[in-house]
């Protein structure tokens, strides 16, 4: 009987994540590009496998009376598509998409199963997020709701993903909610997001150097033309990164802006997050 660690009907473990089994020691499933479901050991997978390019191998659950339900993220990385299962996770596909190191996102495209050493049970976790950085290196993660610490089928699939990828040069991470001021900020500038509002108006090169030396963000706008053409420029340019702001306070007027790196488009405090 194969039992989803990710599901409700997993019973809890007493006394924690229990033994670790070795990476070898399990399987990956996942869907081809063909529709085709295929399992192979995780370590050749992990080599082998773009997941960055996968669809879900499980849909995300409608769950009657929630508020919120499965959407789309439209990623300026990738340029489609990325399904989403929660808010929680749209808000982490934001962070994520604003990375300028991110050359691939995809949602819940692996299945891990392995037999958990302590009940000979066969388990299984899909995590929610997968990214792939410029270098190489990915990342499977999921994105809690809450702050509370996880549980005990949350806690053994970390520990078991955790010595998983770190096998194989991946990062797992239960990624936590991003300060509520942060959130707000990146969720306004992704509305700017798409390339098209990096050159509007043809005042791309006057909003760049507007802040060549930093200044207010209405005041910078006013100076590289019409404010209410140049502003959706500006924001994209936060978005990005070529321009940077402090976005843990909130973003107004008299925020200061200054010109950003290339490198340097998520702040301290969102790339703190994601750091191995």
């Amino acid at each position: 009987m194969i039992i989803d660690s990710s599901q409700d009907g997993l019973p809890a473990v007493a006394g924690g994540a229990g033994l670790v089994p070795e990476p070898d020691a399990l399987e990956a499933e996942f869907t081809e590009p063909d529709g085709t479901l295929v399992q192979r050991r995780w370590t050749e997978a992990a080599v082998a496998v773009r997941f960055e390019q996968l669809k879900p191998v499980a849909p995300f659950p409608v769950v009657p009376g929630r508020r919120w339900g499965p959407g789309w993220w439209w990623s300026a990385t990738t340029g489609g598509h990325v399904p989403h299962g929660s808010q929680a996770m749209c808000m982490q596909l934001m962070l994520l998409d604003r990375d300028p190191r991110m050359v691939g996102l995809s949602a819940r495209p692996v299945r891990l199963i392995w037999r958990d050493l302590d009940s000979g049970r066969v388990l299984t976790w899909v995590p929610q997020v997968f990214a792939r950085y410029a270098d190489g290196r990915a990342l499977l993660a999921d994105c809690p709701a809450g702050t509370e610490p996880a549980g005990d089928r949350a806690a053994r699939a970390a520990a078991v993903l955790g010595a998983a990828c770190a096998a194989v040069g991946f990062t797992y991470r239960r990624l936590p909610a991003p300060d509520a001021v942060v959130a707000a900020n990146v969720r306004w500038l992704a509305g700017y997001r798409h390339p098209r509002y990096r050159g509007a108006g043809g005042l791309e090169q006057a909003v760049l150097a507007a802040f060549a030396a930093p200044r207010p963000l209405m005041a910078g706008a006013a100076a590289a033309g019409e404010v209410l053409t140049a502003l959706p420029v500006l924001y994209h340019a936060l978005w990005s990164g070529r321009l940077t702001a402090d976005l843990t306070r909130p973003l107004g007027e008299h925020t200061l802006v200054s010109a950003g790196r290339p490198d340097t488009a998520m702040d301290s405090t969102e790339q703190e997050q994601y750091a191995r």
